[in-house]
């Protein structure tokens, strides 16, 4: 049968455009069978589920990934409270707020989603992307500093901000908050931040360890999003949906594994991003 000849048939004369050899992953023909006619897809997508390991009962969830199916409550990472808490606060009382981003496609996706997110509020936020050969990764003292001298009472990182530890300090020290959306390792103990949210964190429990920062920043506009639902007249919300191109670009560039809540973020991201309203997008993409 033809499922069982693609199984087993050398590739090795076939090659890529660039001139690498493809290589099948082994996958069990009975398997395959068994996910070809429970869930009636072709043999040879069959074979490839059977080789990226999916379940015969997760099918279903792998080809057509929801984020009412895989979307967690972002509540259950650890300081989350705190930063919703914190950022309420600061759209409360019209404080000027900084993001603070890395340089790289994860960082500058995180940096737009916050910005794009409050525009929608009618809160303008400041941007702050460190030149990557002159001021390095990460926060530093003088640009904590710079954004401090214009007034900045909030600042957010993303995609960084775990091992930043003095420059946190500083800013904490002279009344100046620091939340920090991050999903690097950290190393022991953490910067003191008014909080500090990420699944890698040496404390966390949370099973999103692949999330990139962006992924990481969503969840908190989530857990915003319901808080100020309850909080008027903070109408009409944002529509956080209309947002997810952003989020499906960062975890692809990022290289974070396509499965669970990554997949049905970047799955319906891309949906977005084929709607071309994100102008910054559509030219790149052009």
């Amino acid at each position: 049968m033809l499922l069982r000849h693609s199984l087993t048939m050398d590739f090795s004369t076939a090659a890529t455009a660039s001139g690498l050899p493809w290589r099948l992953r082994h996958a069990d023909a009975r398997a395959a069978l068994a996910i070809a006619q429970q869930h009636g897809v072709s043999e040879l997508l069959a074979g490839i589920l059977v080789g990226r390991e999916v379940a015969v009962d997760a099918v279903d969830s792998f080809l057509n990934p929801t984020l009412r199916d895989a979307l967690p409550d972002p509540f259950h990472l650890r300081d989350m409270d705190k930063a919703v808490a914190r950022l309420m606060h600061a759209i409360a009382n019209h404080e000027r707020i900084a993001v603070f981003g890395d340089y790289d496609v994860d960082g500058a996706t995180s940096t737009a989603l916050l910005v794009q997110y409050f525009a929608q509020l009618g809160i303008p936020l400041t941007p702050y992307i460190p030149d990557r050969l002159r001021e390095g990764y990460g926060p530093t003292l003088a640009a904590f500093s710079q954004l401090m001298a214009a007034g900045t009472q909030l600042i957010i990182t993303v995609d960084c901000g775990t091992l930043a530890h003095e420059p946190i300090a500083h800013a904490q020290a002279h009344g100046v908050d620091v939340i920090v959306l991050d999903h690097h390792l950290s190393s022991g103990a953490l910067p003191d931040a008014h909080a500090v949210v990420n699944p890698n964190r040496v404390d966390e429990t949370s099973p999103h360890r692949h999330l990139a920062a962006v992924g990481v920043t969503f969840l908190v506009l989530v857990g915003l999003n319901a808080r100020l639902k309850s909080t008027p007249p903070v109408t009409p919300l944002p529509n956080l949906l209309t947002l997810l191109d952003l989020v499906a670009l960062g975890t692809v560039c990022d290289v974070m594994p396509l499965s669970g809540l990554n997949r049905a973020l970047v799955a319906q991201g891309l949906k977005v991003m084929a709607q071309r309203r994100n102008l910054g997008l559509s030219t790149l993409s052009d």
